[in-house]
């Protein structure tokens, strides 16, 4: 017993396939980018058009730009250059909280054919947050009897950028409300 394929069947499969494979030319690649938070405004991230294989005269004539997938925009295309550049200053505890990881994914998108390309922009922390005590103050009694070498345990400190989460590290939060 054999099976034939019948004509409409035929036409499905051949549309099926159409389509995979226009849709594995249009996306692309994923590129990927680390950088450390704060960065001024118009550093350069990277050169887009060199890691995507682009000419410079591509650029512009085929409306390269970038999308955030959701959020702000903290980057743009320099058209002359090629260079995926910071358009604001990027916070990293404000926008991925206590997360071990913060990723930024963007569209990357060129008309005249229309090509996707996933960009990856990993922000990095820098120690930008001093480690502070639950108090400002410490106050040691120490006796005349007390022993040489003798220790005095300390409340621990805490810093922003080591909490694990955000109930641990409240007190600082209220601590900057209080001093402000």
């Amino acid at each position: 017993m054999t099976k034939t394929i019948g004509y409409r069947d035929w036409r499905w499969q051949a549309l099926w396939w159409h389509h995979f494979f226009l849709l594995w030319i249009t996306i692309d690649a994923q590129t990927r980018y680390s950088i450390p938070e704060e960065l001024k405004q118009g550093s350069v991230v990277g050169n887009l058009a060199k890691d995507l294989g682009l000419a410079l005269s591509e650029i512009f004539d085929r409306k390269l730009r970038v999308a955030p997938e959701a959020g702000k925009q903290y980057f743009s295309v320099d058209a002359g250059k090629g260079e995926l550049v910071v358009n604001d200053r990027i916070d990293r505890e404000a926008l991925c909280a206590q997360s071990t990881s913060c990723v930024l994914t963007l569209q990357v998108v060129i008309d005249k054919p229309l090509q996707l390309y996933r960009v990856e922009v990993e922000i990095q922390d820098i120690n930008d947050n001093s480690p502070r005590f639950p108090s400002p103050e410490i106050i040691l009694q120490i006796a005349e009897s007390t022993a040489a070498g003798a220790r005095f345990p300390l409340e621990s400190a805490q810093d922003l950028d080591l909490c694990l989460d955000i109930l641990s590290c409240d007190w600082i939060a209220q601590m900057d409300a209080v001093n402000q």
